[in-house]
């Protein structure tokens, strides 16, 4: 194998001979470091419960600590962010040379309604940059054309003269080696756009801004600005992502409380992986270089989590020369709703289920970084610890923390059962989650902080409830948290590969 044939890989069929053999034991650590865990756990309770025990208190004075360490970087993102959205950023982009700069947006659609659409063309239309230096393309389904041409007409109609160079294009179905989603879409629209305008007026590729956008994203007034900010002043801007914080505020007041405790959990890992920009990859609604883009061929159309992949992409093909810059800015999505609460449980639980599939990138990581020679050990093995603990404490720490507390005493004997350390494990392991769990005052305050305007129609009291939701976190962390990742580890490891599951959008 070349050295950068791996850079397509979607799973490890695409592979033969040993490569394929390497490609398929990687696949399954994650799920096979996760159940041997929890297996682990549970013959230590039986034969071994005083280790387990000690283990079990060790392991919640470490989740105490990183609850405390976590907490201080969303303060600090918080602050940031606050101070990102007051700050003239016209003025600080006036100081330096950008009028050569521009931004090509994607947004690739299925099959949401007018109004989701129209709302975030909206947020297009009133933001501050020049939109003469703007690129917009609308990019819907073949296999959605009824719904999306139609769409596409009215935001055209109403929209064609805010933006003076927008284009719609229409991802084909059935393409050969895709997996239907927005990977295959938003690449389709990418290379249209380059092919028809961007070469014919010959702009240069390194002057080009390209964000991908969820559809329902909306743009606060200044994203523009920040991100070309960060662009120009970037150490290496073509070796470079620009990740902005994804805030679920389009619908927040009409979710119902789990979903909205599930949405603002996302936006907060968001915030505090922005303060650890060396562990920060790309998420969603994101921006690169054109030039960076096209070198790598564009986003891979045949996985799932193509959002984060570019990144892996990225650092895969400069050698480990690549990095996500946060925007600490945030963008405006919408929080998880349908028109039933039981439907919204189900789709709240798909989607954090795909999210987990991200998964997925480990193998393809992992297995980049045997064939890729150019990158230093260091940095892989700086990447690899990240990736192990990032998986293995999604899909364990929550089940061992709020399930697995209790095991030593139920299997442990009379033995164990009749020894001081059985009588106070229940107490010294409440009493230390009962600290950690203080962190909610801190997630509680900030998403108050970060609600819109009141809407009509919801009385005062809604605020109650946003502030007695985070009461729900025990169970959203287990059920929408550890489950759903498990589920997509167990799922690779016996290579039931997931296809692209696209979120419902709906607002009352």
């Amino acid at each position: 194998m070349k050295e950068t044939e791996y850079l397509k890989i979607g799973f490890s069929p695409d592979l033969s001979g040993r490569d394929a053999l390497v490609y398929r034991a990687l696949e399954l650590f994650p799920g096979v470091a996760t159940w041997s865990t929890f297996l682990g756990i549970l013959a230590a309770s039986l034969w071994y419960p005083v280790f387990a025990a000690i283990f079990i208190i060790i392991f919640d004075l470490y989740w105490f600590i990183k609850t405390i360490f976590l907490s201080f970087h969303l303060r600090a993102n918080w602050k940031r962010m606050q101070e990102n959205i007051n700050t003239n950023w016209h003025e600080r982009l006036a100081k330096l040379h950008w009028e050569h700069m521009w931004h090509v947006v994607i947004l690739p659609m299925s099959q949401e309604n007018y109004e989701i659409v129209r709302d975030s063309f909206l947020a297009l239309k009133n933001c501050d940059w020049p939109k003469q230096k703007m690129i917009v393309v609308l990019s819907y389904e073949e296999r959605y054309e009824e719904v999306g041409r139609g769409i596409a007409s009215r935001i055209k109609e109403e929209f064609g003269n805010a933006f003076p160079h927008f284009f719609v294009t229409m991802h084909p179905k059935k393409i050969y080696g895709e997996i239907p989603g927005k990977g295959g879409n938003e690449s389709w629209a990418a290379k249209e756009i380059k092919e028809t305008y961007i070469d014919p007026q010959h702009i240069p590729y390194e002057h080009i801004i390209i964000s991908s956008f969820d559809i329902d994203t909306q743009v606060y007034r200044q994203y523009f600005e920040i991100l070309t900010w960060h662009f120009l002043t970037a150490k290496n801007p073509l070796r470079s992502s620009y990740q902005p914080v994804p805030v679920y505020n389009n619908n927040i007041w009409s979710a119902p409380p789990l979903s909205r405790v599930v949405a603002s959990s996302g936006t907060f890992w968001q915030m505090m992986q922005q303060e650890r920009p060396e562990r920060l990859t790309t998420f969603s609604s994101h921006s690169m270089s054109f030039q960076t883009l096209v070198d790598l061929d564009f986003w891979q159309t045949n996985i799932v989590s193509e959002d984060s992949r570019i990144f892996w992409n990225s650092l895969l093909y400069y050698g480990g020369d690549y990095i996500s810059v946060p925007l600490s800015y945030p963008v405006s999505m919408d929080a998880n709703l349908a028109p039933t609460f039981w439907q919204t449980v189900k789709n709240v639980y798909k989607q954090q289920r795909r999210w987990a599939w991200g998964v997925e990138n480990f193998p393809y990581v992992m297995f980049g970084f045997l064939k890729n020679k150019k990158i230093p050990l260091q940095k892989k093995l700086y990447y690899t610890f990240n990736m192990v603990e990032g998986y293995w404490s999604w899909s364990t720490n929550a089940i061992m923390i709020f399930a697995l507390g209790w095991l030593p005493i139920l299997l442990g004997g009379r033995d164990f059962n009749n020894l001081v350390l059985a009588y106070n494990l229940p107490a010294i392991t409440r009493t230390i989650m009962t600290f950690a769990m203080a962190g909610m005052i801190t997630s509680a305050i900030i998403s108050m902080s970060l609600l819109p305007p009141r809407p009509p129609g919801f009385k005062k009291i809604k605020y109650a409830s946003m502030l007695l939701q985070w009461l729900l976190i025990p169970i959203t962390i287990v059920f929408f948290g550890a489950i759903p990742a498990i589920d997509a580890q167990t799922r690779l490891m016996f290579g039931k590969y997931l296809g692209f599951w696209i979120t419902p959008k709906h607002r009352q």
